[in-house]
């Protein structure tokens, strides 16, 4: 449930160097003298500090909206407590609803299957509103937390490069922040920010692992997030490699794909394989793992198949990728 605070009571200014701090994390991510930013406002601490801070400095150029998956039936109320707290600050907001996706990608995941719909409602009402940028509240302990998870699963270099401070449209400009200093900016206005129970709930892996995180006092966040910024570079000069390669390395030929792999690292040739893969059948499932096999299969001399590609080595140099037959019906 919503706090029982009335929101139009709050209304305690923020600390000037706290706001020049946000400012200096906003520059590189927008253009604060012109950009109108639709900040995604839950109610809890990380994105009510979020959108206290985005309001203070841009003004009316800050609106906000709630997006209610559904998933809750408390999260009605929770969506209309923003809104009375927006309108009281005289803030532009709305409530966003939609029909959660049956699947996001490959995975019957609920967390991935709400993400995929808060975007996708997100991105909608930008442009309805005219906002040039989403921004979300993502911090230091996210970081961590999003570091570690994917450690545990054995992710590469794009995977521990963590959350990014911009994708696309999406700006995060509060992954330097600590959650315990977003907390204090919304203590100090008045607000008892929305705590979703999901966060503490033994039932989803990060609310498990900041639990155990809690207490551990010997991590320092602020330098694995840096770390996580180091692996981001990192994957940005990847990715920059990976678009001339593409053009040099992978040769189209009516309906087939062939890669001339010889010489390059391994890495770069597994994403040049998954760039075929994804080309011919942009459904497939593909995991880091796949293509491994696929890659290691192809090295050695054997054919190998991703969803509906199959690749095989040719006689002489390189690798050939086609769309896999369709299968006999009996």
């Amino acid at each position: 449930m919503p706090p029982a605070n009335a929101p139009e009571l709050t209304g305690a200014t923020i600390d000037p160097a706290t706001l020049d701090r946000f400012a200096a994390d906003l520059a590189p991510l927008c253009d604060a003298a012109n950009d109108r930013v639709l900040v995604a406002v839950s109610g809890g601490p990380d994105s009510l500090a979020l959108l206290l801070l985005t309001h203070a400095l841009l003004g009316e150029r800050c609106v906000a909206a709630t997006v209610d998956h559904g998933l809750r039936p408390e999260a009605a109320d929770e969506a209309a407590w923003v809104a009375d707290l927006c309108a009281a600050r005289g803030i532009a907001h709305a409530i966003l609803r939609g029909t959660l996706p049956e699947r996001a990608g490959h995975t019957a995941n609920i967390s991935a299957r709400a993400r995929l719909l808060r975007y996708e409602l997100l991105y909608r009402h930008a442009a309805t509103v005219g906002a040039t940028r989403i921004a979300t509240a993502h911090h230091t302990d996210d970081q961590v937390e999003t570091l570690i998870m994917r450690l545990n699963r054995g992710a590469g270099v794009a995977g521990l490069s963590g959350v990014r401070a911009t994708t696309g449209r999406v700006i995060r400009p509060l992954l330097g922040w600590r959650r315990t200093e977003l907390g204090a900016i919304v203590a100090a206005a008045g607000i008892q920010a929305i705590e979703d129970p999901s966060n503490v709930s033994d039932l989803y892996d990060r609310a498990r692992l900041r639990k155990a995180l809690a207490g551990v006092d010997w991590l320092d966040p602020g330098r694995i997030a840096a770390s996580a910024a180091a692996l981001a570079d990192a994957e940005e000069a990847i990715d920059w490699a990976l678009a001339k390669l593409e053009t040099e390395r992978i040769a189209e030929r009516g309906e087939n794909l062939y890669i001339d792999a010889a010489g390059l690292p391994f890495e770069l040739v597994r994403r040049l394989v998954g760039i075929c893969v994804r080309r011919l059948d942009p459904d497939a499932e593909i995991r880091g793992s796949a293509l491994v096999r696929m890659v290691k299969a192809l090295e050695s001399g054997d054919a190998a198949m991703i969803g509906g590609v199959t690749a095989a080595p040719l006689p002489e140099r390189g690798w050939r990728f086609r769309k896999a037959p369709p299968r006999r019906s009996l």
